[in-house]
């Protein structure tokens, strides 16, 4: 559905999308990373911080361009489609689907992960498997019949986690010490001499944890004004999920000191070394309210956007889309659930790399796209456009460019897996199926007429070109 077709009394509000980007970017990296990025760097993962904080800030701006230039609801495989055509749209994808895989496995661990430290029974190497693949199996059946459920568990979870992280701030700031802020740079990092090394491991974990900013630009279609609340969103999101990130990450070190890095929940273990035990069981029931909301959510986008490519743009076998009485995607809900449990195998922090690396790759398409689309005049922005030229997107493209050198090579196999994967299937199913007679019409006006001009085109050198496509 077009999202510039809603009506004015439905377009989200400022507060709204505020509120829903809040909630799209903390997740479970926000309790359980902050042991991570410490052991990689120290009192310097505050630092580390703000520069991906700064990095996400400039690809989150290329969207918010990109997601003015089009009727549909953005999404990286769209701008990805029009900018390099129907293999590189085709690709893109593919990977939005196993990243939705991906974050429905590790919101799945990491609810083990904090269950274990309250439920010592479940610290064994049986549950390390059946817990979460009982959880992404109960999740998948629940989306087989029904999913009015998923909306009201999604904002209770986003307050429970709101609240979760403000009372451990409020709390925890009269419980820091200063001394536990030096030395700023580890030893180690200095004996070794590694320190680019070390900050940036602590760069691909921390990046992490701000991947749903896509959310925000996604959504633009549906808000009022948006060439002045984009802006203002991204601005107000991303600067409010920083400072909720520096802080919980200066107060568990301030409370905790190098023993933060013992810890899997450190936020919980913070104030239970601090005030006492009833604190620590009050931050992992919020924890774990506020992750298996993400999970529940994730669970029941990712089938939805499977079936979407499937139905509606014929960029997935057509299998993929089919429904089930209660109007349940069941075959996209089946493989995702397949997939899901296959990823249980790997560790939360091979999860979290693996993101980091299938989200990269749908930004730097994105990114190219604006160069792109900036220089041709196609798709031309309505509301909110760029400033600076080319500068941000090629500043965000070479710091992007920078998360390849982190990743271990078990993780990059794995992504090269998938492409391999996704080779197969558009050579042998996808790239001869004509587009998707359900597809939505580009929207009129300049953009409409950029589109054909496109379209004319690219019919002239492929088989089958959209003229213009739309996300769910």
């Amino acid at each position: 559905m077009s999202a510039k077709t809603a009506t004015p009394n439905k377009k989200l509000t400022f507060t709204s999308i505020y509120f829903l980007g809040i909630n799209a970017i903390v997740g479970s990296g926000a309790f359980l990373l902050p042991q991570q990025i410490y052991k990689n760097i120290g009192v310097m993962s505050i630092l580390v911080l703000l520069t991906a904080a700064l990095t996400v800030s400039m690809v989150a701006l290329c969207y918010a361009d990109l997601s003015s230039r089009f009727s549909g609801s953005g999404a990286a495989w769209l701008y990805s489609y029009n900018a390099f055509g129907k293999f590189t749209g085709f690709q893109i994808g593919l990977f939005s689907w196993f990243l939705g895989c991906l974050t429905f496995t590790a919101e799945s661990v990491a609810l083990h992960r904090t269950l274990k430290s309250m439920y010592p029974a479940l610290d064994n190497p049986i549950a390390k498997y059946a817990f979460p693949i009982g959880v992404i199996v109960l999740l998948s059946i629940i989306n087989l019949f029904g999913t009015s459920i998923v909306k009201k568990i999604n904002s209770v979870s986003s307050i429970i986690k709101i609240a979760t992280l403000l009372f451990f701030l409020v709390v925890g700031v009269f419980f820091i010490k200063t001394a536990h802020f030096t030395p700023i740079v580890p030893e180690n990092v200095k004996t070794t001499g590694s320190f680019f090394g070390h900050f940036g491991q602590a760069f691909s974990v921390v990046f992490y944890m701000f991947t749903g900013f896509s959310f925000i630009p996604v959504a633009a279609g549906q808000m009022n004004n948006p060439e002045k609340n984009i802006p203002k969103a991204l601005i107000a999101v991303m600067s409010s999920v920083t400072i909720i990130y520096v802080l919980v990450q200066a107060t568990a070190i301030g409370i905790l000191g190098p023993s933060i890095a013992k810890f899997d929940i450190p936020i919980a273990q913070a104030l239970n070394s601090s005030i006492g035990h009833w604190a620590y069981v009050l931050i992992v029931i919020g924890m774990i309210i506020s992750i298996f909301g993400v999970a529940f959510a994730v669970s029941f986008n990712t089938p939805v956007l499977a079936a979407s490519l499937s139905t509606e743009h014929n960029l997935l076998p057509s299998a993929v889309g089919k429904r089930n009485k209660n109007d349940a995607p069941y075959i996209a809900v089946i493989i995702t659930m397949i997939i899901s449990i296959f990823l249980v195998s790997f560790s939360y922090i091979f999860l979290v790399a693996a993101i980091v690396l299938a989200s990269f790759i749908q930004y730097v398409p994105s990114i190219l796209a604006v160069i792109k689309f900036k220089h041709t005049k196609q798709f031309p922005n309505n509301g909110f456009s760029l400033k600076g030229g080319d500068t941000i997107p090629i500043i965000a493209l070479i710091i992007s460019m920078y998360l390849l050198t982190n990743f271990r090579m078990d993780v990059l196999l794995l992504i090269l897996g998938v492409f391999i994967v996704g080779l197969i299937m558009y050579y042998t199913s996808i790239k001869n199926k004509p587009d998707s007679p359900s597809a939505p019409q580009a929207p009129k006006g300049k953009v409409a007429q950029a589109t054909t001009k496109l379209a004319d085109k690219v019919a002239t050198t492929t088989q089958s070109a959209p003229t213009h496509v739309s996300t769910k």
